[in-house]
């Protein structure tokens, strides 16, 4: 039906060659959407998939439309001459094509062809005589032998909280003269709830009096649909953002109350002829913005021996780092009441095993005694700790010990190494050194290589500085501690 604003002046119509071009063109891009949601990798529970997945559908539905619009527009054809829609494009039917789908809602039944979801109307003001589409009976669920409504009529298919919208974009049309444009929901006769877009203008007569009215509907229910899930999945994905960002916030919190606010070397165990510099750096993931489990820590005893501990708890965020916080207080009583290290890791096994956070943890907890000159030390699952001296580096060798929270009543070993003045130890959680697969020791023999290096710094930090310089910059999976302790004179 053409769409004149005067009754007898017929609407403009393009080019043949101008539409032509522009429902090729819709048709490539429809086609290059469908393979980006075909190749799309499909995970439910990543709110950020879910969105981008829902914009797809979006665009898909308004690609579809507008690819509808144009085929009427090229055929031009008179209301009661059926068109044949153009075919879609091949689509991957493995993805889903529904945007109620890509938030876990049923998909709804279409509506038929595109083409059956525009319709037209007109209503002759001077004759009542009122004209619809065979679309138009179709979007409102009615036969043909029911007949056309009047605009008297169409409120009573209308949702009670819309019928005011109708009334306003007829009034301002037939009195004032202003265009249609706006969307009310309807209840169909099957009961079926379809939201309606309505555009349309008052047709004159040679007076300039309104003759009648003509109108476009077109059921725009699953393009609504598609919209409503982007915001939803926008939403989702801003909360969960938002949820990451305020866990990360107190995981840092978290760990910084925890681990010791050192800034450069601290002196341990100066009762004896061999005192301890040590300093210890923190290095964050570069594959996630989550904290993780990782600890150091070096406390005097009141025997006057030291405490060196490193250790590293599975997962991340605010989970981990409180498992840490309580394991670590845990583990700083136990040494201040004379607990040695074989027999604290059995009681941090059990501490972790009957916690209501279940993780599994690696450990290093070592005791130097600076009148002995020993350091005695146990672990579990825990890279052994690497000794320089004289410019070499070697690891020791490890006692048994398996990994916190992994079998009950797991029972450890000690081992004890005595030191000289001007060795120097490294203590580390495997976020440092760990390589492609479990045999890879790629890691652990660049940190040997550094054992010039090592046995050239003024201190204790100098030598966490030279750590950092050769594993800082990495793009590491986990994050990872280092600790560095320099037997004095």
């Amino acid at each position: 039906m053409p769409s004149p604003l005067f009754a007898d002046r017929p609407a403009q119509q393009p080019e043949p060659g101008a539409v032509d071009a522009l429902i090729s063109q819709t048709r490539r891009l429809r086609g290059e959407l469908a393979a980006v949601r075909r190749d799309a990798v499909v995970n439910d529970d990543d709110p950020q998939q879910r969105w981008q997945r829902a914009l797809c559908d979006l665009a898909v539905h308004q690609l579809d439309d507008l690819g509808a619009h144009l085929g009427q527009l090229r055929a031009g054809a008179p209301e009661e001459v059926a068109v044949e829609p153009a075919p879609d494009p091949v689509v991957d039917t493995a993805l889903p094509t529904d945007p109620g789908t890509a938030y876990g809602a049923a998909a709804p039944q279409r509506t038929g062809s595109l083409l059956a979801r525009v319709g037209s109307a007109e209503w002759n003001l001077l004759t009542d005589e009122v004209s619809w589409s065979e679309e138009l009976y179709q979007i409102f669920g009615r036969t043909r032998e029911s007949g056309p409504m009047s605009l008297d009529e169409m409120p009573t298919m209308v949702f009670a909280e819309d019928q005011s919208v109708l009334q306003s974009m007829v009034t301002d049309c037939l009195i004032d003269g202003k265009p249609i444009d706006g969307e009310f929901r309807i209840v169909r006769t099957d009961g079926c709830v379809r939201t309606v877009h309505m555009t349309g203008e008052p047709v004159l007569d040679a007076d300039g009096c309104t003759a009648s009215m003509w109108a476009v509907l077109r059921d725009v229910s699953e393009l609504r649909r598609s919209e409503r899930a982007v915001r939803e999945s926008r939403d989702t994905l801003e909360r969960s953002r938002h949820i990451e960002q305020t866990e990360r916030r107190v995981a840092v919190e978290l760990q910084e109350a925890v681990l010791p606010p050192w800034r450069g070397s601290l002196s341990f165990a100066h009762g004896g002829p061999a005192p301890l510099d040590v300093a210890a750096h923190y290095l964050p993931a570069a594959s996630t913005g989550l904290i993780g489990g990782d600890w150091y820590d070096a406390l005097a005893l009141p025997d006057g021996d030291a405490l060196l501990t490193v250790g590293d708890l599975t997962g991340h965020g605010v989970a981990a780092t409180s498992s840490m916080a309580m394991l670590l207080g845990a583990l700083r009583g136990m040494a201040v009441a004379g607990i040695r290290p074989a027999a604290l890791m059995g009681h941090l096994n059990q501490l972790l095993e009957t916690s209501v956070q279940p993780a599994l943890g690696s450990a290093m907890c070592c005791r130097y005694d600076p009148v002995a000159q020993t350091l005695t030390w146990a672990q579990a699952g825990h890279p052994a700790p690497l000794l320089f001296r004289d410019g070499t580096g070697h690891a020791l060798r490890r006692p048994e010990g398996v990994l916190l929270g992994a079998t009950t009543g797991a029972v450890y070993d000690e081992a004890e190494t005595r030191l000289r003045p001007g060795d120097l130890i490294v203590l580390h959680t495997d976020g440092l050194t760990r390589g492609s697969g479990a045999d890879d020791d790629t890691g652990t023999r660049r940190l040997l290589a550094l054992g010039h290096r090592l046995s050239g710094a003024r201190d204790a930090q100098d030598g966490v500085r030279a750590v950092v310089e050769e594993f800082g910059e990495e793009q590491r999976a986990d994050d990872a501690c280092v600790m560095v302790v320099r037997v004095g004179n």
